[in-house]
């Protein structure tokens, strides 16, 4: 199984997987530990991440970055709208209110939901992997911020599903990295707790996390965010600044050419980079526009003054962090920061202010996240064995239920007719599930809602289910118990719903009644109190989670069993309670996710781009392959391979080269696969003789050398007076002899014939043909020379065993070597310090 963690940032991603005693950060293709968040479309195929940036430039309108900000998100959103300014590719509204990307692919104009297009990314980094593990990636944790909506989690969860990963859980960002930096960590107090605040500063969001630490376990105490504070807004306060500057100094107006606003936006970022470890910077880009150079200058106490907005906004998400984890800033003993966009001293200077102490920077701010979710994958995998480290996260955002109530003055439709209930507060832990009971008569619905959107800027309902339809006997409303579970990725959804029947039966009683009234049985308690099993994680009593809708206190409790006298001279029979349990469909609505057919269709699209991408690749392989066959055969046929072919045919070979070369670059430009495979092959006829002969050139001397070496040996032996071999018959010796004298005389023929022909002629001698005689010569001899002495045999000379003297001492030395070595790969095991190890102990391996 995989155990793979995917950091899928604004502006770029990191892939880490778990190996043997550790967590690794993987190369992609060119080598960078970091690769781009961009999906550019071509003509042919799509170039995605390091050959999606090296694109972008040329074709900026189909190149899609940033794509993780409007994931989940409406198009009437202010803070999407603010975003797609800055963006150089056409967004518009589709049908259902979200954002729909325009592309040109394949000569045709096409839409994508981000949605896709973050599969589409994930499918890159899901290659990345595999080449580095050299196995099918499946199972993944994928960080995600902690501001994502229960429609942004379920977004990411699709994307993932069009392209074959299986996350086993959305993990928070912040709660990675405290993971990341705790796991390690092997001086946590057992009983003080270690209250440690990370804040990520990242490309285009802000994040703070307060977390608890104690052996063995961290709590998260509490988040909070900045959506819109980021290293992206510093960069378009440069770019702003300088856009305008251009525009008054040099007449020009980058915001008429999307390609100019992506360089100075990238020269702006490396200024910002360069101020924050220089007091001042300079600004050069050659014919940014109208063939015009400019030149800029910027020194990092005006670049702060420019800022001021935006450094303004940090101590927010700080002090609310603070409140929600009832700490004060002298509880809070380390402050670790991380992200790309913390590098700027001002808020490092800022935060130093806050929380009265130093920040530090153990931690490398691009990779801890991806560590983190790798150790998370491995901890809910069982493919590795991890160091008991317990996470406790808690829910962002509040959730609450709501439905029509029944009682008989209620109004449909009518607003005071509504009832709601807080299920999920925020700071819930997760996962986590709640069971409610309804009184009702047929089928009804329950809305999904969030407790408070002011900070999500989102619609306040996620999801409707119906439960129904079923019936109740005689029509009166019964109890239906409802199972609502936040699941392990912070998604709310309604498990399921059970209708429970009470019906009186009669038992018989014994004559020796105590005098009371019979009670009901223990194991057939009310439904309200039983616990949901302990696997769910459930952090309240399913009694604190229940609602009444309209019952009356007596109904929705636990039924009255008071004590009664007891008629014994006339009853021999006592009513007692049983409970139908049956099943009711449940069906679900989520406002702006995809639907399961939507999301095959996906699958599908996603499949065919796959495809054509990797036969696009292939063909370009196959076009490569071509060219660099006429280029080095071309060179070869007038160095290495001048005397293998005549003058004629090598003059006639090379114009044909040189017309391929002409065709390449001409009509052979834009071809297909099968084409440059045929072009190859004609190539190759011709080709092949000349190199064939070279290489026979090449290794015939060293073969002749093996072959005579191979009968010398044999025929010496065989005269040899040696008295090792004087258990062999003559008669045996003489066949050896004349073997090698045989095998001998084949090869001074062809020898001699061999040397008559030129170079340039196909030889007659081949090395197949001189391995396959040494071959034949060992075969005959080696039996005869290497027969044991008899055991009967007492004479001082020890029998010609081929090396058996030596061979059970060497075996038992290896054997001994083999046990130590297995002694101190035992002991390295026992005593490394890491946190993980293989679970592959059937297989044999160590750990």
């Amino acid at each position: 199984m995989s155990v793979v963690g995917f950091d899928f940032g604004n502006e770029s991603c990191v892939v880490a997987v778990a190996r043997q005693r550790g967590i690794d950060v993987v190369l992609n293709d060119e080598s960078k530990r970091e690769t781009p968040a961009i999906v550019c479309f071509g003509e042919k195929q799509r170039f995605i991440g390091t050959a999606g940036a090296a694109c972008s430039l040329m074709n900026p309108k189909n190149s899609i970055s940033e794509f993780k900000r409007l994931i989940g998100r409406k198009f009437s959103d202010p803070e999407l709208q603010r975003d797609l300014k800055s963006l150089p590719f056409l967004v518009t509204e589709g049908n259902d209110g979200y954002p729909l990307i325009h592309v040109q692919y394949l000569g045709e104009a096409k839409k994508f939901t981000p949605t896709q297009v973050f599969g589409m990314m994930l499918s890159n980094l899901k290659e990345i992997a595999e080449k580095n593990l050299t196995t099918a990636v499946v199972d993944c944790c994928i960080g995600i911020p902690v501001y994502f909506t229960d429609l942004q989690r379920r977004a990411v969860l699709d994307a993932a599903t069009i392209v074959g990963l299986h996350p086993l859980q959305l993990i928070h960002e912040m709660t990675a990295t405290a993971l990341a930096y705790g796991i390690y960590k092997t001086d946590l107090p057992e009983n003080d707790q270690l209250n440690v605040a990370f804040v990520d500063v990242g490309h285009a969001s802000m994040q703070v996390c307060i977390a608890g630490f104690k052996k063995g376990q961290l709590k998260v105490l509490a988040h909070s965010y900045d959506r819109s504070l980021g290293g992206k807004d510093f960069d378009e306060v440069l770019f702003h600044h300088f856009a305008t500057k251009f525009k008054e100094e040099y007449k020009i107006d980058v915001f008429q050419n999307a390609r100019a606003c992506l360089r100075l936006r990238a020269a702006c970022e490396k200024m910002k980079k360069m101020l924050s470890a220089n007091s001042e910077a300079p600004l050069n880009i050659e014919c940014l526009m109208d063939e015009k150079d400019v030149r800029g200058f910027m020194k990092r106490d005006d670049f702060e003054q420019l800022s001021l907005p935006i450094l303004e906004r940090v101590r927010g998400p700080l002090d609310k962090a603070l409140a929600e984890a009832n700490l004060t800033i002298e509880n809070v003993h380390m402050v670790e920061v991380v992200g790309s966009g913390s590098r700027v001293p001002a808020i490092t200077r800022i935060l130093t202010e806050f929380f009265k102490k130093e920040p530090r920077r153990t931690m490398n701010a691009s990779e801890c996240v991806a560590k983190g979710c790798a150790l998370k994958c491995a901890i809910l995998s069982p493919t590795f064995k991890v160091r008991e480290f317990q996470v406790n996260e808690s829910l962002p955002f509040s959730i609450s239920l709501a439905w029509k109530g029944t009682g008989p003055d209620a109004q449909e439709n009518a607003p005071q007719n509504q009832q709601s209930s807080l299920v999920f507060p925020k700071g819930n832990p997760i996962p986590s599930i709640k069971a409610l009971t309804f009184y009702r008569s047929g089928t009804f619905s329950i809305d999904v809602h969030y407790g408070d959107v002011s900070e999500l800027q989102t619609p306040t309902k996620i999801s409707t289910y119906t439960i129904g339809p079923f019936q109740t006997a005689n029509s009166e409303r019964t109890k239906v118990k409802v199972k609502v579970r936040l699941n392990i990725h912070g998604i709310v959804s309604l498990e399921s719903a059970m209708l429970l029947e009470e019906n009186e039966v009669e038992v018989p009683i014994t004559k020796e009644s105590t005098g009371k009234n019979t009670k009901p049985n223990i194991n057939e308690a009310p439904i309200e109190a039983a616990t949901p099993p302990a696997s769910d994680d459930t952090s309240a009593n399913v009694q604190d989670a229940k609602v009444s809708t309209d019952a009356s206190e007596g109904e929705n409790g636990v039924p009255q069993n008071e004590d009664k006298p007891l008629q014994t001279n006339i009853d021999t029979k006592a009513p007692k309670k049983k409970v139908k349990k049956t099943s009711i469909y449940v069906s679900e609505l989520v406002y702006g996710a995809m639907g399961s057919l939507h999301v095959q269709k996906a699958i599908e699209k996603e499949f065919e781009m796959a495809l054509q991408d990797r036969v696009m690749e292939e063909t370009k392989d196959k076009k490569n392959a071509v060219e660099a066959y006429v280029y080095d055969m071309r060179n070869k046929l007038n160095d290495k391979y001048q005397e293998f072919v005549i003058a004629s045919e090598r003059e006639d070979f090379t114009a044909k080269l040189q017309e391929v070369e002409d065709w390449l670059y001409d009509e052979g430009e834009d071809e297909t696969k099968g084409v440059y495979i045929a072009k190859l092959e004609t190539l190759k006829k011709q080709g092949d003789p000349i190199e064939g002969r070279y290489k026979e050139y090449m290794e015939r001397g060293n073969m002749i050398e093996q072959f005579m070496y191979c009968i010398n040996s044999y025929r010496e032996a065989a005269k040899s007076k040696d008295p090792k071999f004087d258990h062999i018959d003559i008669n045996e010796k003489q066949k050896v002899i004349n073997e090698c004298v045989e095998a001998e005389k084949w090869f001074i023929e062809k020898q001699q014939l061999q040397s008559s022909l030129p170079k340039y002629i196909n030889p007659v001698l081949l090395s197949a043909e001189i391995r396959k005689k040494a071959e034949i010569v060992d075969r005959f001899c080696k039996p005869i020379m290497t027969k044991p002495r008899p055991t009967t045999s007492t004479g001082s000379g020890a029998p010609y065993s081929h090396g058996d003297e030596t061979q059970h001492p060497r075996g038992n030395a290896n054997a001994s070597s083999n046990e130590n070595t297995g002694d101190r790969s035992s002991q390295a095991a026992s005593a490394s310090p890491e946190p993980m190890e293989t679970d592959n102990s059937e297989n044999g391996d160590s750990a």
